[in-house]
């Protein structure tokens, strides 16, 4: 099931992606006087007993066409990131990727303990929706194509083995950096949280969808040259890794977003580097997801 939010006819609402067509689940569950979560994020909070509740609807849907109504084309919807209004920051593991680390530094810049820093709420943007370039602030703005991790079910000391359970679904995420300030300043937050630098989407794919997160490859284009070219089998840390060793202290919670960090082939790691200009297309593509698109103005 592919899950996100959208905006149309001047108003907000969520439901699935089917093919080339957006299925609005709050207007559906409407007519058919049916309670149904508010949010994507509300939807997450109440478990599977909410995605119950969507099959219901969608086999409803499908009956017949008597919800044309509620159709749409991908095309005519205004897309937003598929939880709009986080709770908490982005969560996102640093240097991730051997060839990356390298590119970023020299082989001892590949870490032995997982690397965190965070994103503020301030950054979620969604599929297809213009970028700032932010030039009053920075000369380097660079892409990071990732798979990100969408936390379903609370959970705190989660080990390994029972990481997976806590997953509601994936997505992909583009952790756009400020490289300058990121140096500048000696640490990460203020260079990777400027204004709509996180775009997510186009949606979630519930976990079921997906056999085997660490074998999906991972490709991101700038205007359509192809820069990253990966697999997630080449992570240093697994996704049950890094969701154990953040709960150890601290509490995971329903609509958490955690992104597994980027492969090599950022901006920076050419020589010479090659920042993102105004009217740059930035393309992020991970097999069994989708492509997440967002142009620089």
């Amino acid at each position: 099931m592919k899950i996100t939010s959208f905006e149309v006819n001047g108003r907000s609402t969520y439901g699935v992606v089917e093919g080339e067509v957006v299925i609005d689940l709050i207007g559906l569950a409407a007519d058919l006087d049916k309670e149904f979560p508010s949010s994507v994020q509300k939807l997450i909070e109440d478990g599977e007993g909410a995605l119950h509740k969507v099959e219901e609807l969608l086999e409803r849907c499908r009956e017949g066409n008597d919800f044309a109504e509620y159709q749409y084309s991908v095309d005519e919807v205004n897309w937003l990131a598929p939880i709009p209004h986080v709770k908490r920051n982005i969560m996102c593991v640093g240097k991730n990727y051997r060839e990356h680390a390298i590119e970023m530094g020299s082989e001892q810049d590949i870490p032995k303990h997982i690397m965190i820093f965070t994103k503020a709420t301030n950054t979620v943007t969604g599929h297809k929706q213009s970028i700032p370039l932010h030039e009053n602030v920075t000369e380097e703005l660079d892409y990071e194509g990732e798979l990100a991790v969408v936390i379903g079910k609370r959970g705190r000391a989660i080990s390994s083995d029972e990481a997976m359970d806590h997953i509601f679904g994936y997505t992909i995420l583009n952790d756009l950096t400020a490289r300058d300030l990121q140096k500048k300043h000696g640490q990460f937050f203020i260079g990777k949280s400027l204004d709509s630098s996180c775009p997510i989407g186009p949606y979630i794919v519930t976990k079921e969808e997906i056999d085997d997160p660490h074998q999906l490859e991972i490709r991101t284009s700038v205007n359509g040259e192809v820069r990253q070219s990966s697999s997630t089998e080449l992570m240093i840390f697994s996704i049950p890794e890094i969701i154990s060793i953040l709960s150890k202290g601290m509490t995971l919670e329903p609509g958490d977003i955690i992104a597994t960090g980027t492969p090599a082939g950022v901006g920076k790691g050419f020589k010479p580097p090659r920042f993102l200009k105004a009217g740059d297309t930035v393309d992020i593509a991970v097999r069994g997801i989708g492509i997440l698109t967002n142009r620089l103005q």
